[in-house]
């Protein structure tokens, strides 16, 4: 082979390659990733997290159907969801498990209220309107003060923007939904084992409806994961986009 051939050859090897990096990167960028904050969640909580998100719904806009909106414009996303937004990303996925390229539940739980009857380990009205009392009185610093060089993962909000959460707190329940969704796609699960707002036991279950799924359980942290883990949630992001571009 004459050098001339040897030199084209070469370059059209390395434009091929330089092709398929330039279409991986556009795939990644433009696979939209969706994240659900939690309950009077400040989006602060999201700050040491490096994944490029997309959009940040607030809770308030989970309430005002936003999230069901963008789902409708897209192919294919991924879901992150912490809290109350953990709950949301249960429900998004359950519609549109062909859309949701991967889903990553924080603290997440598809029913945050007990229920005695069945036997659900969840938190009594009691212990909500004690949250929604802590808030205000700690100015959104949380039970606990906001720890040493993290953001603060709370905010304090209009008290009927708060009223609105906490019943969508008390009456949601996507068990069912959840369980019947065949969502194939992969599953990263973070859960503290000291949560005493969503109960370890969630993991469990999300583990068992989602078969496919990685748990993390998290010690010695509470309930505001993203100031406690960002690296790992950075991964998991990370882990559901590359099983995205290789389709």
């Amino acid at each position: 082979m004459a050098d001339g051939d040897y030199e084209r050859g070469r370059a059209r090897e390395l434009g091929a390659i330089a092709a398929e990096l330039r279409r991986l990167a556009a795939a990644r960028h433009e696979l939209p990733v969706f994240v659900l904050n939690g309950w009077a969640a400040s989006p602060h909580a999201w700050d040491l997290c490096r994944f490029q998100r997309t959009r940040l719904f607030s809770y308030v806009e989970q309430l005002d159907g936003e999230p069901e909106k963008a789902m409708e414009d897209v192919e294919r996303c991924i879901l992150v969801g912490w809290s109350m937004g953990g709950s949301s990303a249960l429900r998004l996925a359950a519609r549109w498990p062909g859309k949701v390229a991967g889903l990553v539940l924080v603290a997440a739980t598809p029913r945050m209220m007990e229920e005695r009857e069945s036997g659900w380990r969840g938190m009594t009205p009691r212990r909500l309107e004690a949250l929604r009392y802590g808030l205000m009185m700690t100015r959104g610093e949380g039970f606990f003060g906001t720890p040493k060089d993290k953001p603060n993962p709370y905010m304090t909000d209009e008290p009927a923007n708060l009223e609105r959460g906490l019943k969508y707190l008390l009456e949601t329940d996507v068990r069912d939904a959840v369980r019947d969704s065949n969502l194939e796609r992969p599953v990263h699960v973070f859960q503290s084992e000291h949560d005493g707002i969503v109960r370890p036991e969630n993991a469990t279950w999300l583990k068992s409806a989602f078969p496919q799924a990685s748990v993390t359980m998290v010690p010695g942290t509470e309930h505001a994961l993203p100031i406690f883990i960002p690296e790992m949630i950075d991964h998991a992001v990370d882990a559901c986009i590359a099983v995205a571009q290789k389709g």
